[in-house]
């Protein structure tokens, strides 16, 4: 069976398809790269947005146009909370929600087994051999968390994490089948283990698999800014935990973040930073903000703003606020005009646009290691690669053929728009 699939969204909903791409080859399977070449196409959708919800339903009828014979399955949040919805989609197939989402293999295939050994070295291989040199590892879905903007825990639920042994031996495993780089992944990562009744679960899962892997990289997904165990930061004195921080903060207004229902203000995001800051040495720290909540005042956007420039983030992820149905915020008074909201997210990005290149300046002149993922042109010299250092900076710079899913010493130069240019010094692991 040859099978396409695609994600929107969240990296956890990347991590998911990841997981499944990997189910579906151990059976047997193909994974193809165009939804024409596909008998099923499985579709993982986004509701954090009405735009995300809008994609989730075009695509679902491109894909249809594209290959009328087709099955498509629709899973993910926006089919969990809105079947009906999608059910009147043209080309809609299977509506898969997702408390049901890990019985996907079974779903598409009744004949796989349910105990297939998913991480042997020759599938996941295959799968490397599409381009990845990271994997994103799913450790906790759900979340107990009340922001009034989000309708993610009406799609995942509360948090329930994994064991802790099933993700040191699946990081293992992706390991031994050559990936570099090992992307821990969750709703409401920093509450792994919560439910065990353990409020120290990250740290002691970090520690895990630092003791039990050989994995050359291990870096965290989004991280909300509290329930982080004392001494976290102390587990970064080891380099194969990554100098790179995604902390949304979603407003730098006192008064929004109440509105929110944020378990955190400018006063405790500072220090959490300024604690980070001083143990992770190159630290590279990106957050996201949602601009334009209900009742956001010209003040209170001034002080998002000014908050924002102090934090220094190297990197924005900009949202207007998009209405959930079902959310606390949406019954909020003071919506704001979309005139309002598009101006002001415009005014953000040109600060975080500025801030990023601040970012790269630091780093002129400087050697980083890169882990070289994709081969985006080719010159006389050689192929264009692109790749990330440790601290999540992209570097695109000329190498030989060989050069993917290689780490090797890279000098950084000319900081561009979306990050910097390099001079491979030479060939690594």
């Amino acid at each position: 069976m040859k099978v396409y699939l695609h994600s929107i969204g969240c990296r956890l909903n990347q991590s998911e398809m990841e997981t499944l791409a990997r189910q579906l080859l151990a059976a047997g399977h193909s994974i193809v790269a165009d939804p024409t070449q596909a008998e099923k196409v499985v579709l993982n959708t986004c509701a954090v947005t009405a735009e995300a919800a809008r994609d989730g339903r075009n695509l679902t009828r491109r894909f249809h146009r594209q290959n009328p014979q087709a099955e498509i399955l629709l899973t993910g949040c926006y089919a969990t909370i809105a079947p009906a919805q999608l059910a009147q989609v043209e080309g809609t197939g299977r509506i898969v929600p997702n408390r049901d989402k890990a019985a996907l293999l079974q779903i598409l295939d009744p004949q796989a087994p349910p105990d297939l050994p998913v991480y042997e070295q020759e599938p996941l291989l295959r799968a490397g051999a599409m381009g990845n040199t990271r994997a994103f590892v799913k450790v906790q879905d759900g979340c107990n968390n009340r922001c009034t903007f989000c309708v993610t825990t009406l799609a995942r639920g509360q948090g329930q994490s994994r064991p802790l042994g099933d993700v040191v031996a699946e990081i293992q495993a992706l390991s031994a089948a050559g990936y570099q780089e090992a992307v821990l992944t969750g709703v409401h990562l920093g509450s792994y283990g919560h439910d065990f009744g353990n409020r120290a679960g990250l740290k002691e899962l970090i520690q895990a698999i630092l003791a039990h892997t050989d994995i050359a990289r291990l870096r965290l997904s989004s991280l909300e800014p509290w329930e982080i165990a004392a001494g976290f930061f102390d587990l970064w004195q080891d380099t194969r935990l990554l100098p790179h921080l995604h902390l949304p903060l979603q407003s730098g207004s006192d008064g929004v973040l109440r509105r929110m229902a944020r378990r955190t203000s400018r006063a405790d995001f500072r220090r959490l930073t300024t604690v980070a800051r001083a143990a992770i040495p190159h630290l590279n720290l990106t957050t996201d903000l949602i601009v334009g909540f209900p009742g956001e005042t010209e003040a209170e956007f001034g002080e998002s703003l000014e908050f924002v420039r102090e934090m220094a983030f190297s990197r924005l992820h900009v949202f207007p606020y998009s209405s959930r149905p079902g959310t606390v915020a949406a019954r909020m008074a003071g919506h704001l005009p979309q005139a309002v909201k598009k101006e002001r997210v415009a005014r953000m990005i040109a600060l975080g646009q500025e801030l990023r290149q601040a970012f790269h300046a630091q780093f002129v002149g400087q050697v980083m290691d890169v882990l070289w993922e994709t081969a985006v042109a080719a010159n006389g010299e050689g192929l264009q690669w692109v790749g990330y250092t440790a601290n999540y900076i992209r570097v695109q710079a000329t190498g030989p053929l060989r050069l993917h899913n290689c780490i090797t010493p890279t000098r950084l130069h000319t900081p561009h728009a979306e990050g910097m240019m390099g001079e491979v010094i030479e060939l690594g692991g």
